[in-house]
C-alpha cells in the first residue's frame, strides 16, 4: 500500500510553475504587426502583448497600451524555441557570465534547453538546479539524471552485472534525482560503461523514473552496425519503454553509417507501430549529415574500452590483443565511411581529417588513430549520414529539433537556423509551421514544459522573433563558432535577452524543476 501510495503521489509530473496569468490591462512590451506562430496552430498576422515574465494577450489588432511596441512587421514571431538535447551543462554552469547567457543558442532563438542527455547528467539533480540561483542564465534549462553518472559511481568501467545491493542502490540514485527535480532517465547505451549494461538493468532503472512521472531518453546502443544494429537497438529503446512503463524518447535519430543508409523507412515504421499500439515515443534529429563524438567511440571496439582509459592504453600495447584491436578499428572506420570522411575537430589535430593526420605521419589511418589517442581522445566529426534519411526522419509528426550542441561542431551554433533555412526554405523538406512547431510546441507538450512552447496568454514570455528572409545558419565545419544571422528579438521570461538583432547581456533564464503536479 505504501509504495503504491507513492506511486500515486509522484505519478504525472510537470515543468515549471502554474501561477495565475496577470490581468491583460496593460502590457511592458507589445510585438505588433508579426506572422504570428503561435505553436500547434495556425498562423496569423497579428500581435503578441507581454508584462512581466507572462504573455497577457495574443490575437490580431491588439488594443493594449505598451510601454514599448516592436514593430514585427513582415517577420516572424514565434514561441521561443526549446533544444531537448544539447551538452550545455558547462556553460550554464561557468563563472563567466558571458559564457551563461549561451549566445548560441539566444541568436538562434532557442529559449530553453535540456542537459545531461547520453546518460551524462549529474547525480547531484539539486545542486545542478540550484546553481541558477547562484550564476544567473541566458536559457532556461531543465536536466535528466545519468544512467552513465549512476553506473560509473556504483559500478565504475567494467563490464559486468550489478550486484542485487548495486542494482538497489543504482535504483536509490535514480529516485533521488527524480525527486530532486531531474525531467527523467537519460542513457547513452553505444558508450562505455553503459554500453556494458544488459536491457532488464536498464528496465529497472527506467521503471523508477516512470514511476516519478519522468521520461526515458536515450541515446540508443547502436545507430549503425557496431553491435545489435540499429533495427534493434531501436527495438530495444521501445521495449524499455514498454517494460518500464515510461514515455521513451530517441535521442538524435539517424541511420549513421555505409552499412544502414537508406534504411530510415524501416526505422520510421517500428516507430509509427509502437505509436499505434499506445506507446508514448518521440525523437530529436539534427540537421547535419555529420555526426559528432570521439575518436575512441567512433573507433575503438566496445570490449576493447572495458576498464576505462589506462586500460586501453595498455592493450595497445599488448601483442596478443594487437591483431584483434587494430582489426576491429579498421571495420569500424569502414563503417563510417573511410578516414577521410573523420574530422578531427580539438587538440593538435585540430581541423584535419584522419586520412590527412596518417598521411602526415606516414602511417595507416588506424596507427594514426591509436598515436592520437595515446596523446588524448579528441572530439571528432563524422560524414556519414544521406541527406534521404534526414529528410525523412524530420518529415515525421514525432521528431523535433535538437542539436546535440556539443564543441567542434556547427550544431551548436546553427542547428535550429540551418533547420529553417536548408530544410525550409531551400530543399522545402518540411513548412514553416512544421519547423516552428517542432523548435517549440511538440517538444514542450511532449515533456510537458508548463506555459512553454506556446503563444498564448498566461503563458510564459519566451518569444524569438526572426527575418524569414535572413534567418540562416553562418556556422561551417571550417569555423563552427560563427553565430546564426536573421534573428531580431528574444525574450526569456520577459526579459529582452536580444534586442535589434543584438545580445542585451541580459540573463532571464531559469531552472525547471521537474515537480508533482498540484491535486
Amino acid at each position: 500500500m505504501i509504495a503504491r501510495g507513492l506511486t500515486l503521489l509522484l505519478a504525472g509530473l510537470t515543468l515549471g510553475t502554474s501561477a495565475a496569468p496577470p490581468k491583460a490591462d496593460g502590457a511592458d512590451l507589445l510585438i505588433r504587426g508579426g506572422t504570428v506562430y503561435p505553436g500547434g496552430a495556425a498562423p496569423f498576422t497579428g500581435d503578441v502583448a507581454v508584462k512581466g515574465d507572462r504573455i497577457v494577450a495574443v490575437g490580431p489588432h491588439l488594443a493594449l497600451r505598451a510601454a514599448r511596441t516592436i514593430d514585427a512587421k513582415g517577420l516572424i514571431v514565434a514561441p521561443g524555441f526549446i533544444d531537448p538535447h544539447t551538452h550545455m551543462g558547462p556553460d550554464l554552469a561557468s563563472p563567466d557570465a558571458k559564457r551563461r547567457l549561451v549566445p548560441a543558442f539566444l541568436m538562434q532563438g532557442v529559449t530553453t534547453a535540456f542537459i545531461g542527455n547520453d546518460g551524462g547528467g549529474e547525480i547531484d539533480v539539486a545542486g545542478t538546479l540550484a546553481s541558477a540561483k547562484k550564476w544567473p542564465v541566458g536559457i532556461n534549462y531543465a536536466t535528466y539524471i545519468g544512467f552513465g553518472s549512476i553506473r560509473a559511481k556504483v559500478i565504475g568501467a567494467a563490464n559486468r552485472d550489478p550486484t542485487p545491493v548495486e542494482a538497489a542502490q543504482m535504483a536509490r540514485l535514480v529516485r533521488q534525482g527524480m525527486l530532486q527535480g531531474a525531467l527523467g532517465l537519460s542513457t547513452g547505451l553505444f558508450y562505455a560503461p553503459q554500453s556494458f549494461s544488459k536491457t532488464p538493468e536498464v528496465v529497472a532503472l527506467a521503471r523508477v523514473a516512470g514511476v516519478c512521472g519522468g521520461s526515458y531518453d536515450s541515446h540508443i546502443r547502436d545507430e549503425s552496425s557496431y553491435t545489435v544494429g540499429l533495427a534493434a537497438a531501436i527495438d530495444e529503446a521501445i521495449a524499455i519503454g514498454r517494460e518500464g512503463h515510461i514515455p521513451v524518447h530517441i535521442s538524435h535519430i539517424k541511420a549513421l553509417g555505409v552499412d544502414v543508409q537508406g534504411t530510415a523507412p524501416a526505422i520510421i515504421a517500428k516507430v509509427a507501430a509502437a505509436r499505434r499500439a499506445g506507446q508514448d515515443v518521440t525523437a530529436d534529429q539534427y540537421p547535419y549529415d555529420a555526426s559528432g563524438t570521439s575518436l575512441v567511440a567512433s573507433l575503438v571496439p566496445l570490449w576493447a574500452q572495458d576498464g576505462g582509459r589506462a586500460a586501453l592504453l595498455k592493450r595497445f600495447d599488448d601483442v596478443a590483443l594487437a591483431m584483434k584491436l587494430r582489426a576491429g578499428m579498421v571495420e569500424n572506420l569502414r563503417k563510417r565511411g573511410g578516414a577521410e570522411k573523420l574530422l578531427i575537430v580539438e587538440g593538435p589535430s585540430k581541423g584535419r581529417t584522419l586520412a590527412e593526420v596518417a598521411k602526415a605521419q606516414g602511417v595507416n589511418a588506424t596507427e594514426a588513430a591509436i598515436a592520437v589517442i595515446r596523446q588524448a581522445d579528441p572530439a571528432t566529426v563524422s560524414f556519414n549520414q544521406s541527406e534521404a534519411d534526414i529528410a525523412a526522419f524530420m518529415a515525421q509528426p514525432w521528431v523535433m529539433t535538437g542539436s546535440d550542441a556539443s564543441g567542434g561542431h556547427p550544431r551548436v551554433y546553427g542547428s535550429f537556423a540551418r533547420k529553417y533555412a536548408k530544410y525550409v526554405v531551400a530543399d522545402k523538406v518540411i513548412s514553416l509551421r512544421q519547423f516552428v512547431d517542432s523548435s517549440s510546441a511538440l517538444t514542450a507538450d511532449t515533456f510537458h514544459l508548463a506555459g512553454r512552447g506556446h503563444l498564448r496568454a498566461g503563458a510564459h514570455a519566451d518569444v524569438v522573433v526572426f527575418d524569414p528572409k535572413t534567418y540562416a545558419d553562418r556556422a561551417t565545419y571550417e569555423q563552427p563558432t560563427l553565430t546564426a544571422s536573421g534573428v531580431r528579438t528574444v525574450l526569456v521570461n520577459g526579459v529582452v535577452a536580444v534586442d535589434g538583432g543584438v545580445l542585451t547581456g541580459k540573463a532571464g533564464g531559469r531552472a525547471l524543476s521537474h515537480k508533482p503536479k498540484r491535486q
